[in-house]
């Protein structure tokens, strides 16, 4: 039997928001099939904290993981989709009723409603997740927002306790129509070596 497959990414197009002034996402055909005979051949152009992605640690941290050094098996994992919408702040007391065998946790805040604008705010995450994803042996995080952190921190409390407790971060996924449960995610970052982050295709499925 097929999987039934959810995609949970942001589309990329000249539309995407881009954090703010950060590069923008642009995608062109340098050279088309009329001009070269045979094929239309594509040049993008991006930030790679556009849309859904994901932060390696040295995104934030100098002695940081890079994206090429990250662990694959952390974004191909058991999810589960937790529902906060309508809190002002997630702490870890909200996050119960954790499945077993789950390895990563996607929060579904609903505050980014508009995805052709860059949200003008969004909860704020309790940095003590970090903690209680490592008690649990929850390795992701995963936000339906552009950062783990507010748009005007320089501390990145958050980024800095997931990077403390070995914990990583998916951010900017789509889970409007998605229920909460427990699904298989596929996340998978591209290998762009020394890189600080990187845009991923980000799906969920049932077994």
């Amino acid at each position: 039997m097929a999987k039934s497959i959810i995609d949970i990414s942001m589309a990329l197009d000249n539309s995407t928001p881009e954090w703010p002034g950060d590069t923008p996402f642009s995608y062109r055909l340098s050279v088309t099939k009329e001009e070269s005979g045979s094929v239309n051949i594509g040049e993008l152009k991006s930030s790679t904290h556009i849309g859904t992605h994901i932060d390696a640690p040295f995104h934030y941290d100098e002695n940081g993981l890079k994206t090429d050094e990250l662990p694959i098996d952390v974004y191909l994992t058991t999810a589960q989709v937790m529902d906060v919408a309508g809190q002002g702040q997630v702490r870890a007391e909200d996050l119960d009723g954790l499945a077993d065998g789950v390895n990563a946790v996607l929060l579904k805040t609903a505050a980014w409603q508009d995805r052709s604008a860059f949200p003008e705010a969004w909860p704020v995450f309790d940095p003590a997740i970090a903690e209680w994803m490592k008690d649990k042996g929850v390795r992701l995080l995963g936000v339906d927002v552009p950062s783990v952190d507010p748009e005007t921190s320089k501390e990145l409390p958050m980024h800095h306790a997931m990077n403390c407790n070995g914990r990583f971060i998916l951010e900017g996924i789509v889970l409007d129509e998605v229920a909460p449960g427990v699904y298989q995610l596929a996340a998978l970052p591209l290998k762009i070596r020394g890189g600080e982050g990187s845009p991923v295709r980000a799906v969920l499925y049932k077994q």
